[in-house]
Formats: C-alpha cells, structure tokens, sequence
C-alpha cells in the first residue's frame, strides 16, 4: 500500500515544477515499463497491481498497489498495470553534430507531437534532438507515452536556438512552405533539420541559419501538415537509402 506522503510526492510528479527540481520522471504502462528496466536507467520506485507484481517480485523497489491507489497516482485515463518513478539521466555538455543528422525543434507545443518526433527520430536512428526552451518538456507524461519507448534512445536538449545555430558549421535544412521542393534533395550524412512551430513554423530570427530550405510539395488542398507528420517525411527522404 501507498503511505499518504507517497501517494502525494508521486502526483506531484505531474508537476514540471517539481519533476525539474526532484530530476525524476513517470513512466506508466506494463510495455513501458517492462521495456525501461532492459535500459541503464536508475529506477527510484515500481508501483504496481498484484498480477504485474508476481511476475516481478525479483525487482528491487517494488511495491504492490490496490486499483484505486493506481488510478489516483496515474495519468492515463485508463491505468495500466503499472507506474514507475524514473531518474532523469545526465546528459553530455552538448550533442555531438557530425556525421549525423541532427533534429532542432522551434518551440513545438504539443505534447503528442513531441513524442511522436521522437519516436519519428527513433525509427530512422536519429539519436539526438535540439530544442529551443520554450518547446515541450521532454518528460512530460504524456510526451514519454506517445514515444512508445523511443524516450530512452533519443536524447533532447534545451537550448537558445539563435545562439546554438549560429555556432553550426553542418548544413541547416529548415521546413518553410517556400523551400525547395524536397524530393530533389539527395540523402544527408550530416546536418540539421529544423522543424517549426505547429502553427506560426518555424521563428523569423532563425530563418538566417538555414542554408537548405525545404518544403514538401502539395498535391491536394490541405492548408499545412501536422508537424510530427511533416518531420516524418522530411526525415523519410533525408535519411533514405540511395
């Protein structure tokens, strides 16, 4: 069973506030789960229904759960098994830019889209992302369960976006409904893409950096492209096999 001070430290997790200051995060789901302890990272506590627990009562930090403590801990609508409190993992100084492609996110909103970014960076082996402050925590709840897992093989970094591309010395493609038609383009080794804001693109002030600008030719009538979606098959293309 949860003690009251547990019960209320774990729900303060939801906060950003409190998950920047504690460095922890929450992983919910037995697939997430399950798949978070084959990775290096640390931990804190499992929290979990009886049946999940008797399959894993190997596990250090394990603590059974009634259904009504799950569902008072959880952020899904539908709880799932299981809910784990997981350390966040130092990270280098910086990311490593060449001979690879590097994803740089200005000011994305949208918790899901972020999370599909990163799974999207996942599938095509993309192992880093930039993004500017203002951008979606990465380990926002409901950014780690639209990852599907990918959270724990793509690393996201927080910083001014003007200062940081004024220091590439890489290629810079960037997403504008101006660019050049990306389907002539050839497969990078390395470079970065940028992809903007869900509904105002990517910010005046970064358009300078970009040396490649790209768009993806409309076909139909739609208006815009979701900016997970777009990243997808900017990503597909860059990235393919000649």
């Amino acid at each position: 069973m949860l003690s009251k001070n547990e019960l209320k430290y774990i729900q303060s997790l939801c906060q950003k506030k409190q998950r920047q200051e504690e460095r922890l995060f929450i992983v919910e789901g037995a697939k997430l789960v399950e798949e978070l302890l084959l990775t290096q990272y640390e931990v804190k506590g499992i929290y979990a229904l009886a049946a999940w627990a008797e399959k894993h009562s190997h596990l250090p930090n394990l603590t059974v759960i009634t259904e009504q403590e799950l569902e008072r801990i959880s952020n899904l609508q539908t709880p799932n098994q299981v809910l784990a409190v997981v350390v966040q993992p130092e990270q280098a100084p910086s990311p490593e830019l060449e001979n690879q492609l590097t994803l740089v996110l200005d000011n994305i909103q949208d918790p899901g889209n972020l999370g599909t970014i990163i799974r999207i960076a996942d599938w095509f082996g993309i192992r880093q992302i930039v993004a500017s402050p203002d951008t979606v925590e990465c380990y926002n709840p409901k950014v780690i369960q639209s990852t599907m897992g990918s959270f724990a093989r793509v690393q996201v970094w927080y910083t001014p976006l003007p200062t940081f591309l004024q220091s590439v010395k890489l290629p810079v493609y960037g997403a504008l409904l101006t660019g050049k038609n990306l389907f002539e383009e050839t497969p990078l080794k390395e470079g970065l893409l940028v992809i903007g804001n869900e509904s105002k693109g990517i910010a005046p002030e970064l358009l300078q950096f970009i040396s490649h600008p790209v768009t993806i030719p409309r076909i139909g009538g739609a208006e815009s492209l979701n900016a997970a979606v777009a990243t997808g098959i900017i990503v597909s293309h860059l990235t393919r096999v000649k």
